[in-house]
């Protein structure tokens, strides 16, 4: 445990409320309980000796280990070859519903393929993110780890032959492990639940296989909804699953990422929490869902993003740029000093102070989101529509002023022109769902305000000499962000003005056709260290070179991107210059963009075709 695996080798689990990374070792090095954004009970992802973890792995045998996920579901395999035999190893969490609890169980089954196989399993938590102690309790038939804040039950499967003995089960200071032997055809296996108001209860094989059985058909049946049957199904599909295994289901709540602290730089500092909810992230998912298919969930979170209107009360920030998963606007940053961070990246940080930055472009993401929903008929009630009318008409009063940024820099605020493009599709779009649904609105002044922000547009955040849109209207600094210029409708992809400043960014952004969200060396964030490819931006790149009439060279960079995926097709926040994936994992912002890529680049070789 003195090692950290490459953040790309480990498979993600869940059960719509909270979820587990799972190595290709067989160890949970990460899980919180019992939300996403709850503390950690196992925590080695971010200190491999002090962050707690759960290893169910061979024992005392060379081997060699693969993961793939049961075609259709999110349910992970880790198979593991020996000279000896082959033993399968399958990590699920049955689904909980939509009501909010505290229970969840982590069921860990091991099936002996072939030939005969020893394991062990070692279960050592660390509450709270490592500072909580916790006594033991031994029962008949399992052990309860209780802290002050949560309680974790362990028991090992029941099972006629006995396979995990109870006299042969270890407990000290460092948790609970216990050896087994397996012979073909036998299955053995552990169960994790939080919170339960019962003594440990030993699961049959039977019923274990029961509930793998009926989480796998729920996978399936909801993955049957997709329409997607183009060119990449799978991809786009396993990003689907991944998107829905992000998703908190009491409130329809999209994390960003289900990890804290990974860093975006192996040893740097830019570390953050994203188990929360961004209005912008959570808006884009909206035009991935749809055109996938998947209404309900995009119905959910609009149903979420409704409410966060409806109780915006601050005159000078209405709407936060990001929530809690249940809609709380409160996320202080902490600094976990006592954990070393991943690969000795610190600080490690929970909660997020950007939450409190003026980013103005999520009023565009999510207006657009509306109206988008809006075509597909799903419409904002009246209560929701006049909170709108109104979070516009503050728009009209507060869009020309420095900003923090899509990046949330901490480097002061500047008029940044990707700000600037999303007032102008927040208003564009508040008047195209006026006129449309005959709603009340000033659309008078909003359309006056828009036409403004794109006169301001088109003659400061253009730079003559660079012949290109940059960063913000006081430096010549390229951005990535503003790859999404043609796809929002805010300039032609055929405009001399974008042919150039696509040209700009193939040649200063992108780099084997991977593309970097802008260069931190020249336009300084506030924070030290560089950073790797941006995931999203890649993605964004492919459309734009797609939207230009460059079919060939969008495809074949696609291609390229789908090569940095993991083995079981997951992305993170970023690629580094080695190729390995960094930052949070896996990204949603990587995953929608994947999806709405596919999807777009799909229709238009069919019309090429």
């Amino acid at each position: 445990m003195d090692s950290y695996p490459a953040v790309e080798s480990h498979g993600l689990i869940g059960d719509l409320q909270t979820a587990a990374l799972i190595s290709t070792d067989g160890t949970v090095d990460w899980f919180c309980a019992p939300r996403f954004d709850s503390p950690s009970v196992f925590g080695a992802l971010l200190d491999r000796r002090n962050g707690g973890h759960f290893q169910l792995s061979p024992d005392g045998v060379d081997y060699t280990s693969k993961q793939l996920y049961l075609p259709g579901t999110p349910i992970l395999i880790t198979r593991f070859h020996s000279a000896d035999g082959v033993g399968e190893l399958l990590d699920f969490m049955p689904v909980t519903g939509e009501r909010a609890t505290d229970r969840h169980r982590l069921i860990r089954l091991v099936r002996m393929v072939r030939g005969s196989m020893r394991f062990r399993f070692h279960c050592h938590p660390r509450f709270n993110y490592g500072r909580d102690p916790y006594e033991l309790e031994v029962h008949p038939e399992g052990d309860v780890f209780r802290s002050s804040t949560l309680n974790l039950t362990l028991a090992p499967f029941k099972d006629r032959r006995g396979l995990v003995d109870a006299g042969a089960i270890h407990r000290d200071a460092q948790g609970v492990s216990a050896r087994f032997t397996l012979h073909a055809g036998d299955i053995g296996g552990v169960v994790l639940e939080t919170a339960s108001p019962h003594p440990p209860r030993a699961l049959s094989t039977e019923g274990a296989c029961a509930l793998l059985a009926e989480t796998r058909d729920f996978w399936r049946r909801w993955l049957a909804r997709s329409r997607y049957t183009g060119r990449w199904r799978e991809m786009v599909e396993r990003s689907a699953m991944t998107l829905k295994l992000m998703t908190y289901a009491p409130t329809g709540a999209l994390v960003a990422a289900p990890t804290a602290g990974l860093p975006e730089q192996i040893g740097g500092q830019r570390n953050w929490d994203y188990r929360y909810t961004w209005i912008r992230d959570a808006s884009f998912s909206v035009h991935a869902l749809l055109s996938i298919g998947f209404t309900d969930e995009a119905e959910k979170y609009l149903l979420w993003l409704d409410a966060r209107i409806r109780e915006a009360r601050d005159p000078d920030l209405p709407l936060q740029i990001m929530y809690r998963i249940d809609g709380s606007p409160d996320l202080p940053e902490e600094v976990l000093g006592h954990l070393e961070g991943y690969r000795g990246s610190s600080p490690v940080r929970i909660g997020n102070g950007a939450a409190s930055q003026l980013q103005l472009d999520i009023h565009g993401e999510a207006l657009n989101a509306l109206e988008l929903a809006d075509r597909e008929g799903l419409i904002t009630p009246h209560e929701g529509w006049r909170k709108t009318a109104e979070l516009m008409d503050w728009l009209c009063e507060h869009w020309d002023q420095p900003e923090d940024g899509i990046w949330e820099t901490r480097s002061g605020r500047q008029d940044f022109t990707y700000g600037r493009v999303m007032a102008w599709v927040a208003l564009d779009r508040a008047i195209r769902l006026a006129q449309r649904r005959g709603r009340p609105g000033d659309t008078t002044r909003w359309t006056t305000e828009r036409n403004t922000i794109y006169e301001q547009i088109m003659t400061r955040g253009f730079h003559g000499r660079r012949q290109a849109f940059v960063q913000h209207y006081r430096t010549d600094i390229l951005d990535a962000s503003l790859l999404a210029m043609p796809g929002v409708g805010f300039i032609s992809p055929m405009d001399p003005m974008w042919k150039s400043t696509l040209r700009a960014i193939d040649a200063e952004l992108v780099s084997d056709s991977l593309v970097y969200r802008y260069d931190p060396n020249a336009s300084p964030d506030g924070l030290a260290g560089t950073e790797g490819t941006f995931s999203m931006c890649t993605f964004w790149y492919v459309q734009a070179l797609a939207q230009a009439g460059r079919i060939d060279d969008a495809r074949l960079t696609f291609e390229k991107m789908l090569t940095y995926s993991s083995p079981l097709g997951l992305y993170s926040e970023e690629i580094a210059p080695t190729g390995e994936q960094i930052g949070n994992f896996p990204q949603a912002f990587s995953h929608l963009s994947l999806i709405s890529t596919a999807n777009h680049l799909n229709l238009l070789l069919d019309e090429q075709r």
